[in-house]
């Protein structure tokens, strides 16, 4: 069923604001040594954590799980990539972030020893957000506690407070490892900006510019690695790698996407990505920010 907003550019798709279930999700389990989870309780502790890892080990490999697609964009689009961004403005707008993952690494693909990623747990509540039953499901399935998101989730304010001083935004020194991640890149500027996404893939492109200067979207390497497809399960277990952790949950996710990014940059780029074909492209989207060197910006039109 389809509900038109008042005054917005958005339709409503589908709403649900109760789970069938009794909406605890799983126990997850002990997270593997490596990971710790982020509450409330401890988000300036694990702040103070990643502030002195981040020098040494500049490469952040993120991932982010949110409550899926609830609404699509009215109008006319210009192109299939305006369309693409119309919906993602849409429901970026309306939703709330459920996690965020993040795992540092050097220049060389190491990861940093002892705590090396990072899940935080954001404020949630399945009796008041908007959501998509079939991705509340899987999430459920996956771990994800949402009693434990609903009492001790991370209030998003406080987070970007933190996040903005941290040292792992607004840098050209830090270099971001993504897997199709517009939508993740769009959580995190609403949250950034504590703004609405503005209406203009360009100007999307520019807050991206000042927040994140250096991405790589694993996803749109791809294009130029023959044999490799699917998500990033399928793509791992091309390049022969390992989960550690449960999948779909935003920890996991960003662990195996920083290693399958310097997997690729071995095997197929000769531990060399040139910077004007790949950097700040993402994957879906038809504009990238970066002039190729970290150090300014030129919005272009991708080519590829």
């Amino acid at each position: 069923m389809e509900y038109l907003l008042k005054g917005a550019t958005c339709v409503l798709v589908f709403m649900v604001v109760t789970m069938q279930s009794n909406g605890s999700g799983g126990g997850g389990g002990e997270p593997p040594e490596e990971f710790v989870e982020v509450w409330s309780g401890n988000l300036e502790e694990e702040f103070s954590r990643m502030r002195k890892l981040v020098a040494k080990f500049p490469y952040i490999a993120m991932d982010t799980e949110f409550p899926g697609v609830v609404a699509r964009p009215l109008g006319e689009f210009k192109t299939t990539s305006d369309y693409q961004y119309q919906l993602l403005k849409c429901n970026c707008n309306l939703l709330k972030l459920i996690q965020l993952g993040i795992t540092f690494y050097d220049k060389t693909g190491s990861k940093a020893p002892g705590l090396s990623t990072f899940q935080f747990n954001f404020k949630f509540n399945l009796g008041e957000d908007m959501f998509a039953q079939d991705s509340i499901d899987m999430l459920s399935s996956a771990g994800i506690q949402f009693k434990r998101h609903e009492e001790e989730g991370i209030e998003v304010e406080h987070f970007a407070e933190l996040f903005i001083s941290s040292g792992l935004v607004m840098s050209d020194d830090i270099t971001w490892v993504t897997f199709a991640s517009s939508y993740d890149f769009g959580y995190l500027v609403r949250l950034l900006t504590s703004q609405k996404l503005p209406d203009e893939e360009g100007d999307f492109f520019e807050l991206m510019s000042i927040h994140f200067p250096r991405v790589y979207d694993v996803k749109y390497l791809m294009k130029s690695c023959k044999n490799l497809k699917g998500g990033l399960q399928e793509v791992a277990e091309s390049l022969q790698l390992e989960r550690v952790g449960i999948q779909h949950q935003a920890g996991s996710d960003s662990y195996l996407t920083g290693a399958a990014f310097f997997r690729m940059k071995q095997q197929y780029f000769e531990d060399a990505i040139d910077d004007e074909k790949y950097c700040g492209y993402l994957y879906g989207l038809g504009n990238s920010y970066t002039n190729g060197n970290g150090n300014g910006f030129s919005l272009m039109e991708s080519s590829q």
